[in-house]
């Protein structure tokens, strides 16, 4: 299997680095092929912008899904985002590797959605949800945060269940035709200073996290994905059909 990790993280030192190095260790040793798109190091510009264009449709004005899909087919699309869309359709699994900032994903990993997925391109009004253009890869979040599990609940202070605050980011993969599974969390991820744990406890979880995480990239193959509606859930206005005899009236 080919897997492709996108890592967004600042600090090649963090916690987050260290999950990756992990999943690379553990999928390779099992006989899979990893690919690492690091967007900080390889400086991953994520302000979509009308300087990002060469070969403009439209000078006047800078409407940004008609130069996507005119870049897209006229194959000049900016370079960084020709390379993010191979190593994706490379890939059988993809693993986003990122800090919970703010209850969902940095700006950064979001700006890589709003490049790379290419409008007219990479999704069409008919190439959606499960006729999307990734259909048959699977993708899952690995996410860090510095508040503790149990606080992981409706009204807990983590602000919801995980599901639930990384719900629109699993729906934009789902959206991408991608199999999405469980989001993966890895909590109490703090500076030492910050932590109210001995340093021989904070080091030793931090390890047997480590040691989970390798263990379950590799059954990625086996889990069970998140349940999302595809188009024979909804009818001609994308609203949701109770009746399953409804759509055929």
């Amino acid at each position: 299997m080919k897997i492709l990790i996108v890592h967004c993280h600042p600090e090649p030192r963090s916690f987050n680095a260290s999950l990756t190095t992990t999943a690379i260790r553990a999928l390779e040793n099992a006989g899979h092929q990893v690919e690492v798109s690091d967007l900080y190091m390889e400086n991953f510009d994520p302000v979509e912008k009308a300087a990002h264009y060469s070969n403009r449709t439209e000078q006047g004005r800078f409407d940004i899904l008609s130069e996507q899909r005119h870049a897209y087919r006229t194959q000049t699309l900016p370079a960084d985002v020709q390379r993010e869309i191979e190593r994706l359709e490379r890939c059988d699994m993809l693993i986003l590797q990122f800090p919970l900032w703010w209850h969902q994903q940095p700006a950064m990993l979001k700006g890589w959605f709003d490049r790379v997925f290419v409008g007219g391109g990479l999704y069409t009004s008919k190439m959606r949800y499960d006729n999307g253009y990734f259909r048959g890869k699977r993708a899952i979040c690995s996410v860090t945060s510095g508040a503790p599990r149990a606080t992981f609940t409706e009204q807990g202070r983590g602000g919801g269940e995980i599901e639930s605050l990384l719900r629109s980011i699993n729906f934009s993969l789902h959206y991408m035709g991608f199999t999405v599974l469980p989001p993966y969390l890895s909590t109490e991820i703090q500076n030492k200073g910050f932590t109210y744990k001995s340093t021989e406890q904070f080091e030793h979880d931090l390890q047997a996290n480590l040691a989970d995480w390798a263990q379950h990239v590799c059954q990625l193959e086996t889990i069970e994905p998140l349940a999302f509606p595809g188009w024979d859930c909804w009818d001609e206005q994308g609203i949701e059909i109770h009746d399953p005899d409804e759509k055929q009236k």
